[in-house]
């Protein structure tokens, strides 16, 4: 490939997913340090995008009304918005969605690689065979889309990235060997330094506190409240530490709920500031309790240790990874991992997988993996 001045990255659609892509973003830099990326992101990642490895940011028009028609001229306009930024030597093109690839085509980018999914493979200069069996984790299927010269100098395993226990240290010590690896919230997401200044945070002037994440889109990752009050009880009745809520607006009237038990010293942060901005609360707290959800990994890669209470997805191809210690804890019924957003089951065996994790089995795995 020619030398390459400027590139242009379609970022995933997830909160989860774009954290996963921190090692794809870090090599990428790695390998072009003088060139520009531009990263393309939907509205709702743009706090995520990590700024002290991309030069630019593009926030992708949204479909105003649903149905088809409306999708295509948000796919248009945005790949208008592209061409005017451009021209791009190289496009990347995480997510595996025809649209994605369409919308590079059509803003003229001049490399497009990506996976040869959805019948997309002929909009692809390079079409990557997707072979997720082979592939694994998420993580390191973004970081299979880099050319040849911004790929690791070995083969990248996701265990490996950080290289050493958190509480030893996360310095860089060999940069051209990508196993230790540095991540600091402050550099990557400069924006929210300013954001958090305008609010206090709903935490104790001194002493520990812990992080409850309670929300996800899905209902097969989605833990009942009631087991999320029995752990807070719990937490405070052998350790006397309160806890902070953090979720978006979907998650405010079951934070208002678990609020509402004085007994359980839970503060509601949700619907307050945007996912960057709470990095301080991750990175400061005892531990992080979460669902499979996009918080889950923010709090692991600003250094939370997490306990995570699993449902239907596979956690091989999808678990956080970051310097905080994450914990899995999942029921693994006759269907799991069916990794679908509802359950099919008949309604004595629904949801199953997530519903028959217990509160007292989870505070006892986390006393045990975390190491708080």
């Amino acid at each position: 490939m020619t030398k390459v001045k400027s590139i242009l990255v379609r970022s995933p659609n997830w909160l989860g997913d774009q954290i996963l892509a921190y090692p794809f973003f870090h090599f990428l830099r790695r390998a072009y340090p003088r060139a520009k990326i531009t990263v393309a992101c939907a509205g709702w990642t743009s706090s995520l995008q990590f700024h002290n490895l991309v030069d630019d940011v593009i926030l992708l028009d949204k479909p105003t009304v649903p149905g088809f028609w409306a999708k295509l001229r948000a796919i248009h306009s945005s790949a208008e918005a592209i061409k005017k930024k451009g021209p791009y030597d190289l496009g990347i093109i995480l997510p595996n969605s025809f649209s994605s690839a369409w919308m590079f085509y059509r803003a003229g980018v001049k490399n497009r690689i990506g996976y040869a999914t959805d019948g997309r493979s002929f909009l692809l200069n390079q079409a990557k065979p997707w072979e997720p069996e082979k592939i694994g984790h998420r993580s390191e299927a973004y970081v299979g889309l880099l050319p040849p010269e911004a790929q690791p100098p070995r083969k990248f395993v996701v265990t490996e990235f950080w290289g050493i226990p958190p509480e030893i240290g996360n310095e860089d010590l060999d940069p051209g060997v990508p196993s230790v690896i540095r991540f600091e919230p402050e550099k990557a997401w400069p924006a929210s330094i300013a954001e958090i200044k305008t609010y206090r945070f709903p935490i104790p002037e001194t002493g520990p506190f812990w992080v409850l994440a309670p929300g996800a889109t899905a209902e097969t990752r989605r833990w009942p409240v009631e087991n999320f009050a029995n752990l807070a009880r719990q937490i405070v009745k052998e350790t006397g530490w309160p806890g902070v809520i953090v979720g978006g607006v979907a998650e405010a009237p079951l934070a208002e709920k678990l609020a509402a038990d004085p007994d359980l010293k839970l503060s509601d942060f949700t619907a307050q500031g945007s996912v960057a901005s709470l990095w301080p609360l991750f990175k400061n707290a005892k531990f992080t309790v979460a669902n499979d959800s996009g918080l889950a990994h923010v709090a692991a890669i600003c250094g939370s240790p997490v306990q995570i209470i699993w449902g239907a997805g596979d956690p091989k191809r999808t678990e956080p990874l970051g310097p905080g210690r994450v914990r899995v804890i999942f029921n693994p019924v006759d269907c799991w991992p069916c990794e679908k957003n509802s359950c099919s089951q008949v309604p004595a065996a629904k949801l199953a997988c997530i519903r028959g994790i217990e509160s007292l089995e989870v505070w006892e795995e986390m006393k045990r993996g975390l190491k708080f």
